[in-house]
């Protein structure tokens, strides 16, 4: 069977950092199921060949499990982890990261009328769809090249120009294709999210942030919502607890000195909001992170 054949090749070209020889391929080994940590999502499409994974973002929960993928089509703050993991049966996925300059050049070349129109409102920033045959068989063919280092230069990007072709014409193709459109919603809301990580430290109106997407207020906190899960708020909300858990990782004795850092002027606040998201007040949290590592990039989501 297809997934028999990629989870063999998932398994042999692991690597612990995920990464591969060819450029934007990800490869996820996990050997146990541990507690839900935080991360960034990336923009990624992820495939799973073994396992099951389960994310929360904000509200939402989304499950996948082999045979299935999740498109992230924003770089999404989220709380995940794989349910269905052992060092007999690890967990193995695939992950390719998703340019919009890529998306908007393939959909230029597609021929007028072959795809559907994106939509006007702004799609959720993740969606979980059933795997294709075609989607899987590419997938396959792609991981082939890393036992053929002298093919790979030339044959890896017509395959990954496939694999993206098929999802944007597969089931969540409306979510991929407002990723490569320069005046979708998504692109204005995607904007708007880079801004605020950039810049979550410090205080904004939303009604600035939304002129600066070029979008009315109510449009952009409707559409906002739709993508995120969370209002802007509560988004750059979980961008500062997450930073400030990673600092606490290093800094653990200086709680409010990584209060003040992320963004925060009361401790209390700080303190409080930082037990609501993990379960523990910072200090606790901090001592149980030491000697463990979090990790910031990008990864397989």
């Amino acid at each position: 069977m297809a997934l028999d054949e990629l989870r063999a090749l998932l398994a042999r070209h692991a690597r612990p950092d995920t990464t591969t020889a060819i450029d934007s391929v990800l490869i996820s080994k996990v050997e146990q199921s541990a507690p839900p940590s935080p991360s960034m999502t990336g923009t990624v499409l992820a495939l799973i060949a073994q396992g099951a994974k389960r994310i929360a973002l904000g509200d939402r929960v989304y499950e996948y499990r082999a045979g299935q993928y999740l498109i992230a089509s924003v770089d999404l703050p989220i709380t995940g982890h794989f349910t269905e993991a052992s060092p007999e049966r690890p967990a193995l996925g695939f992950g390719l990261t998703l340019h919009p300059a890529t998306v908007a050049e393939l959909l230029l070349q597609a021929p007028p009328g072959d795809l559907p129109p994106a939509g006007g409102g702004a799609p959720s920033g993740l969606a979980v769809s059933d795997a294709s045959g075609q989607l899987i068989d590419a997938v396959i063919r792609l991981l082939r090249l890393l036992d053929q280092p002298r093919d790979l230069a030339v044959l890896a990007p017509l395959i990954k120009r496939e694999i993206l072709w098929r999802i944007i014409t597969g089931e969540q193709g409306a979510v991929v294709r407002q990723l490569g459109l320069a005046d979708s919603s998504l692109t204005h809301i995607a904007r708007a999210v880079r801004w605020i990580r950039d810049h979550y430290t410090r205080s904004f109106r939303v009604e600035d942030v939304a002129q600066m997407s070029g979008m009315s207020v109510s449009a952009f906190y409707r559409n906002f919502q739709a993508v995120t899960a969370m209002s802007p708020i509560q988004f750059q909300k979980q961008i500062r607890l997450q930073e400030a858990r990673l600092l606490l990782a290093t800094h653990p004795n200086d709680v409010t000195g990584v209060g003040m850092r992320v963004g925060y002027d009361s401790p209390s606040q700080f303190s409080r909001e930082y037990r609501r998201q993990f379960g523990a007040p910072p200090s606790q949290d901090a001592a149980r992170l030491r000697g463990s590592t979090l990790g910031t990039a990008s990864t397989l989501a």
